[in-house]
């Protein structure tokens, strides 16, 4: 099933209801329906068989999407902020494609080969292209991807991983209720179009009748400001972003805020606590999945969320540090090194399958087991009551010693610190040990940079062994726009630094 269907039912459910963009200027369902097919002559046209899209999210990159799916190719939405040389690399991959993309990118799309538009060409095309006839679906290119997303690369090469038709469509419809939302509702998505969450975000919202913006520049009081002015109902951010919203000066009312998702990276307890209290009429959303399985497979929905703020159960309360239960259609097993499947309470590999999930990746194939399983090649476990914990990536594991180590564990300890607001723990390379354990810490501006302090902090919950032998602070830690770590900028950074000129500062 195409995703375009999903444009076809908007525009016949709720044509007439701006589904994109401010209340004043933005695109109706039936709009969205009418640029999408006039797209896809556009691209048919141009005989291409990929949309490149190189901009920032906007309403460019929703009328891409299914202009892509109804010429029967792939969109592809490309990290902006890339160097050149893996701009060049990524591009090479799709020499026919016809590309999207801010005025400033446009030379380099053409000087890969590429036929370039800009954002406003784009759009400026879809609202005056005649198609030369009216289809229900793709016209060829049946089997080809929805979409073509390169992962961050936050360990290795970006990969393309490439995500169907039937895997994006079994993820709205197993996780959204066609057209519940009412005319009034507005979600604020501030993502960049390359990560699995924006794409993921056009299709449900649209699925639900939702309207959608994007803040393409996230500060803290633009967000505030925006949530405000547009009256938005509901919005996504990632750990960082709330973290600097609950933290900021700035005027906190959101009157018309009734849900906020947030996911893509931990979310400190300290933080989140923080939220609940400063907006208990809130509905706090935890989401957690990846691009290989189409977006969110598990969720901690706003009931767990005040029960585990509300109990003096410890064994409750600590839910608040799960991404919740699997989505209907999901299922997860918790698996050891070996393949078998863990009890509950078992820390092991995170597998996860279910029609969403693609696990395919460009070059590759389909990499599942013989059951259909992904590795996730996250850790966790899942307690008595389903919820699963996420306890980092098994390729961050610390082994000092014969001992493996997880840095979540030890980074969790570090934020509950009331003068730290981020932190990244790694192994440093150690000729007797193997590794050692370095943290890099980020503390409050008007914080002192006490490493003793925080030793005796993490030794009063840790054992010695898990304790940072160095703690160095800097000003920020390295990130990605969608808050992940990039542990590997980190020990880099560490390994050119001398331990003198570090300890001390940044």
């Amino acid at each position: 099933m195409n995703i375009a269907l999903l444009s076809d039912m908007a525009a016949d459910g709720f044509g007439d209801r701006v589904v994109v963009g401010t209340r004043d200027a933005g695109i109706t369902a039936m709009d969205l329906r009418s640029m999408s097919t006039a797209g896809a002559e556009v691209i048919r046209r141009a005989r291409a068989d990929a949309v490149v899209y190189l901009a920032v999210n906007g309403p460019a990159f929703p009328v891409a999407m299914f202009s892509a799916a109804r010429a029967g190719v792939p969109l592809v939405p490309v990290n902006y902020r890339l160097g050149r040389e893996q701009l060049d690399a990524l591009l090479a991959n799709h020499r026919s494609a016809l590309a999207i993309a801010d005025p400033e990118h446009v030379s380099i799309l053409e000087q890969a080969g590429l036929r370039a538009l800009t954002t406003e060409q784009w759009l400026d095309q879809t609202r005056t292209t005649t198609p030369a006839s009216v289809t229900d679906g793709p016209s060829d290119g049946i089997d080809a991807p929805a979409v073509i997303i390169y992962t961050s690369g936050t360990t290795a090469a970006p990969k393309g991983v490439l995500l169907r038709n039937e895997n994006l469509t079994s993820y709205v419809f197993g996780s959204v209720e066609f057209a519940n939302a009412d005319a009034t509702e507005a979600a604020l998505v501030s993502v960049p179009p390359y990560h699995i969450a924006a794409v993921a975000n056009v299709i449900s919202n649209l699925y639900a009748g939702r309207r959608t913006l994007v803040l393409e520049q996230f500060t803290p009081q633009e967000w505030l400001q925006t949530v405000r002015d547009e009256c938005v109902t509901n919005a996504l951010v990632v750990p960082t972003m709330l973290s600097r919203i609950v933290e900021s000066d700035a005027d906190k009312s959101v009157p018309s805020l009734r849900n906020l998702a947030y996911g893509g990276a931990p979310m400190p307890s300290r933080i989140i606590e923080q939220a609940l209290r400063l907006w208990p009429d809130v509905g706090f959303v935890n989401a957690y999945g990846l691009t290989e399985t189409s977006s969110t497979i598990a969720v901690l929905g706003p009931q767990d969320h005040r029960d585990a703020l509300a109990s003096d159960d410890e064994r409750v309360r600590t839910r608040l540090g799960s991404v919740g239960r699997a989505l209907p259609g999901v299922r997860i097993e918790i698996r050891d090194e070996g393949g078998a499947v863990l009890p509950a309470g078992h820390l092991g590999r995170i597998c996860v399958s279910g029609e969403q999930v693609s696990a395919e990746y460009a070059g590759v194939g389909r990499v599942v087991d013989e059951q259909g399983f992904f590795d996730t090649r996250d850790k966790g476990f899942v307690d008595d009551d389903g919820f699963l914990f996420v306890g980092g990536r098994a390729d961050d594991t610390i082994i000092r010693g014969a001992e493996n180590i997880a840095p979540a564990e030890i980074e969790d300890v570090i934020l509950r610190h009331p003068d730290v607001l981020d932190v990244a723990v790694v192994g440093v390379p150690d000729e007797e040990w193997g590794q050692r354990i370095e943290a890099v810490v980020v503390v409050r501006p008007d914080a002192g940079r006490d490493a003793e302090g925080l030793r005796a902090h993490v030794r009063a919950t840790l054992r010695g062994s898990k304790t940072p032998e160095r703690f160095v602070f800097w000003d920020q830690v390295p990130r990605t726009e969608t808050g992940k770590l990039v542990r590997r900028h980190v020990v880099d950074r560490l390994v050119s630094e001398s331990a003198p000129a570090s300890v001390n500062g940044a």
